[in-house]
């Protein structure tokens, strides 16, 4: 698809001049000696360009700033993920992107380029915008359910949405059990004529029901399919107008959760990365856990990759924040006694 953005009017200048490139808000870096470039000592994309950007003093932030001034949008997180291994440039922008990075931080012409590799395999549910992106089956291992109703539903690739910032609070009552979830999400199109999203939601175990999605702002509720034998409900939110390449929008609802037995857990899946997300469970204060944690599982695993004891404050809630937040899940769980 052909960039949307304008035509680029100026070149970067490289980190080793004199002068910052105009409205870039870049110190400048130590000059090279002249006739000669920053090399590059490693055969790897991901250690060449960590190496770079570690010897350049820039923050990512900076960095993606200074790339948006050349019409190319590139974000924080993905620019992590490619110093860190976890994915590759491939689309005509990122490429570009990778030429304006070589300039950028005073590397020789292909110095980056020439270390990438073949590009990786794709899913039916990853979208060229997103190569982080899990499969429906991957973030639901086991879960027939959801697949079926996401192909029943024509479900969009997640990657259409970059998931810039999402908030859940989660609510537990004075009988110790799950009473109502709000979201609030910040998401950006990364491809032209995004109208829809689908979410899912499982209720607790021992719950009667699905989850019932109420008050929707910024959106309106489509298409919801429910599974009351399994607590599943998929629901599709329908935006407010079609976004353009690099639109932006806030999603919020609420979710009702169906009554059942005292509840432990909640925990949220990613099937994309999250520049930042918080979590938060408040608990009724005659109803104060004994002991709380964080715990972090990789895609599709069933047993904890990291725990981490939380405090319960005066305020008898506890809460997370994730920046850059992978693909996986990541929760909170908690015991009575």
């Amino acid at each position: 698809m052909a960039s949307q953005q304008p035509q680029y009017a100026g070149r970067l200048r490289l980190v080793g001049e004199h002068r910052a490139a105009p409205d870039s808000g870049f110190a400048p870096a130590p000059v090279q000696p002249a006739g000669r470039a920053r090399p590059v000592a490693s055969a790897n994309f991901a250690e060449a360009l960590h190496t770079a950007i570690e010897g350049s003093g820039l923050s990512l932030d900076r960095i993606r700033t200074a790339l948006g001034q050349q019409g190319v949008r590139i974000s924080v997180t993905t620019l992590s993920y490619w110093r860190r291994g976890r994915s590759q440039p491939e689309r005509a922008t990122s490429l570009r992107a990778v030429h304006l990075l070589e300039e950028l931080l005073g590397l020789p012409h292909a110095a980056l380029s020439t270390l990438l590799g073949p590009p990786r395999p794709r899913g039916r549910w990853v979208t060229p915008a997103a190569t982080d992106s899990l499969r429906v089956e991957d973030v639901w291992p086991g879960q027939q359910e959801i697949s079926g109703v996401f192909a029943e539903l024509d479900a969009p690739p997640v990657g259409e949405l970059e998931r810039l910032s999402i908030h859940d609070a989660y609510y537990v009552d004075e009988h110790r059990r799950g009473s109502m979830l709000r979201l609030r999400q910040v998401v950006r199109a990364t491809v032209s004529g995004v109208s829809r999203c689908l979410v899912v939601h499982m209720a607790d175990e021992g719950a009667t029901g699905c989850p019932e999605i109420t008050s929707v702002r910024h959106a309106r509720l489509g298409r919801v399919r429910r599974r009351p034998q399994s607590g599943l409900l998929v629901a599709e939110l329908m935006l407010d107008r079609p976004l353009g390449v690099g639109d932006s929008t806030v999603i919020e609802y609420e979710v009702e959760i169906p009554p059942g037995s005292p509840t432990t857990t909640y925990a949220r899946r990613f099937a994309v990365p999250v520049r930042e997300y918080v979590l938060q469970v408040h608990f009724d204060p005659a109803a104060i856990p004994a002991h709380c944690e964080r715990f972090d599982r990789d895609p599709g695993e069933d047993s904890d990759r990291e725990r981490r004891q939380l405090w319960i404050g005066a305020s008898a809630s506890v809460h997370v924040l994730a920046p850059d937040q992978a693909p996986g899940q990541l929760g909170i769980r908690w015991e009575w006694e």
